[in-house]
């Protein structure tokens, strides 16, 4: 294997690309520009939300995080693995990418254990461990000239649909397939990444390593839901993941140049 063709690009992307189109034209013609195997992730943006609306299915949240009934597992459904799904590869397939749309449930490539009840029932929600992903079969596929691009459902193993958070999901990608290859995991989001100010873009932290992690969360200036982005970001740098980069879609293309963009955490 050469080193180009040993290198792997993990990409989770949120909906504030999904649910804009001209936003997610431009980012599928960067990520189909990236050398080297590449996977994307990606969950549901406000689509499944307003088919939910449509459909008079109330939205059950706990602590700002859904409740995964059977309607709404039905809903999610139609839309990740269907709607936005299919929107994707077709994007990709024009671009000349020749992707093609998973679950978890297809090839068995992703399997997941339903959450446990504890003081909250979550419903129909898939969560991942060190076994989840078939990382020789996902290869197996790459090698065969195939682009997977995931969306944010897995099953059990016995006939039932898990939700299943898209982030998780790539990262447990990254750790599973970093046996493989040289594989960095990226998330794009709507911030050009860690920021040293929230509220100033321009004060973008470029490196973060363990060390100053620890200071940057006793100063306050990563704190609440960047927290658990963060921990499992280098959760996955320490079990083999090469690096996480996580910053703003637009600048995806810079990775083609051998570029890095956004904030960069290695160990």
């Amino acid at each position: 294997m050469s080193a180009k063709d040993n290198k792997l690009h993990v990409i989770k992307i949120g909906g504030n690309v999904i649910d804009n189109s001209e936003n997610l034209y431009h980012f599928l013609k960067d990520f189909y520009t990236l050398p080297g195997h590449k996977i994307l992730v990606h969950g549901g943006g406000k689509v499944a939300t307003q088919l939910s609306d449509t459909l008079g299915i109330e939205a059950k949240l706990v602590d700002g995080r859904r409740i995964t009934d059977i309607e709404t597992l039905r809903v999610v459904t139609m839309v990740y693995g269907g709607l936005i799904n299919k929107n994707i590869v077709a994007q990709l397939q024009r671009f000349g990418t020749n992707a093609i749309g998973l679950t978890g449930a297809d090839g068995n490539f992703i399997k997941a254990v339903k959450r446990p009840v504890k003081t909250i029932d979550y419903g129909f929600v898939g969560d991942l461990n060190d076994k989840s992903v078939d990382a020789e079969a996902i290869s197996r596929l790459m090698e065969a000239g195939f682009t997977p691009v995931f969306s944010a459902l897995t099953h059990d193993g016995d006939g039932q649909l898990l939700n299943t958070n898209a982030d998780t999901i790539a990262s447990a990608l990254a750790v599973a397939l970093s046996s493989l290859y040289e594989t960095t995991l990226v998330y794009c989001f709507e911030k050009k990444g860690v920021l040293q100010d929230i509220n100033d873009d321009e004060s973008l932290i470029r490196e973060i390593d363990p060390e100053r992690y620890e200071e940057l969360k006793k100063e306050q200036i990563i704190h609440s839901g960047m927290l658990p982005k963060m921990d499992n970001a280098f959760k996955a740098i320490s079990c083999g993941v090469s690096a996480v980069i996580i910053g703003h879609a637009d600048e995806l293309g810079t990775l083609q140049k051998g570029d890095s963009f956004g904030t960069r955490l290695s160990n």
